[in-house]
């Protein structure tokens, strides 16, 4: 019978067959498999995550203590079913998504941990809702009657561009057809006009407006005002059962944060962007990491105040049935216990 063997199981049979199970050197033998993160992305460098890891030798803990995995999602929506699943153990949500992760998905322990973009920040970038330049849309009251394009139903973009509609006197469901497009697919959607208005992020947004492509019609800040558009959350008993390692990635995160937002740093930072992302360095470089791009702070702490805010909003535009008390689902430990071995 062919017997099949972890690399753990090996090392232990190595061990056991030169007799070194009890010396100090077997340790370091079986030593425990670096923790595996699943983490959550849409769209980067909007979004930090998946190229904090791509510098590996200003990490300390990486390959270590932790190793990160990236999952690409279509907005944040979808992500509730895999934390729910345990198929995702660091999610990048909304506010209402965070408050129907809780609410309906019982996800009771989900903490938020981190910042991952604030949109309307100051005069930083605010997610677009654009139309062709010769549309004879002027107005939000102009969409009455057209079919309107989101990421993902349910996610950040969505809930701004509801709130618009619902501010110009317009039903989401009744007078507008609402579909879902994803981000790389708008412009090309718009183009053939099988969609009459597009949602757009970065790098979608300035690339769209630099060639004249699009108009603008409305940011989400002229509906939510500045928002904690997307925030790492991760549920509390996984904190609980890795905090040490999570430490690790948590200051490793900084590290590369404070590293890729260094003005000196930018030429560099560009083309690993670029190389992500495997398209030319000249896609980015006029706005990322500028008042074009999404606010990323550098120590990654998000504003509490502004998200229970933006959860209120929602609630009184009827799109929540229940308010939550952010500070009581919020851990700010994992950051400043790293943030601390900086300092």
């Amino acid at each position: 019978m062919k017997q099949t063997f972890t690399r753990r199981g090996m090392a232990a049979t190595v061990a056991l067959a030169f007799g070194i199970w009890s010396s100090p050197m077997a340790a370091n033998v079986v030593a425990a498999e670096p923790l595996s993160v699943r983490i959550a992305w849409s769209t980067t460098p909007t979004e930090m995550m998946p190229i904090l890891f791509e510098k590996k030798e200003i990490l300390k803990h990486f390959g270590k203590s932790y190793v990160a995995e990236m999952v690409r999602v279509r907005g944040s929506g979808p992500q509730i079913t895999a934390m729910a699943a345990g198929a995702l153990e660091v999610g990048t949500l909304a506010p209402n998504t965070f408050v129907l992760a809780i609410q309906n998905a019982q996800l009771d322990d989900l903490k938020v941990v981190a910042d991952s973009g604030r949109d309307g920040h100051e005069d930083y970038f605010s997610s677009e809702y654009v139309v062709l330049p010769d549309s004879p849309i002027k107005t939000v009251k102009d969409l009455k009657g057209k079919v309107l394009a989101t990421n993902g139903i349910g996610g950040a973009t969505d809930m701004g561009l509801r709130k618009l509609l619902r501010d110009a006197g317009l039903d989401d469901k009744k007078d507008v057809k609402i579909v879902e497009v994803e981000f790389p697919n708008m412009e090309a959607a718009l183009a053939e006009k099988r969609i009459d208005m597009a949602s757009m992020a970065l790098p979608f947004a300035y690339t769209a407006k630099k060639n004249g492509h699009v108009r603008v019609l409305a940011r989400m800040k002229d509906s939510m005002g500045p928002n904690e558009k997307n925030f790492l959350v991760i549920r509390g008993g996984f904190i609980a059962a890795h905090r040490a390692a999570l430490v690790d990635l948590f200051e490793d995160m900084l590290i590369a944060t404070k590293w890729f937002l260094d003005p000196k740093n930018r030429t560099e930072a560009l083309e690993i962007i670029a190389r992500y992302n495997k398209a030319p360095v000249a896609g980015f470089s006029e706005w990322t990491f500028t008042k074009e791009d999404t606010y990323h702070p550098t120590d990654m702490k998000p504003d509490l105040e502004m998200l229970q805010r933006n959860i209120v909003t929602l609630l009184n535009l009827g799109y929540l049935k229940a308010n939550i008390d952010v500070q009581a689902h919020s851990d700010m430990t994992l950051l400043q216990d790293a943030e601390a071995r900086l300092n």
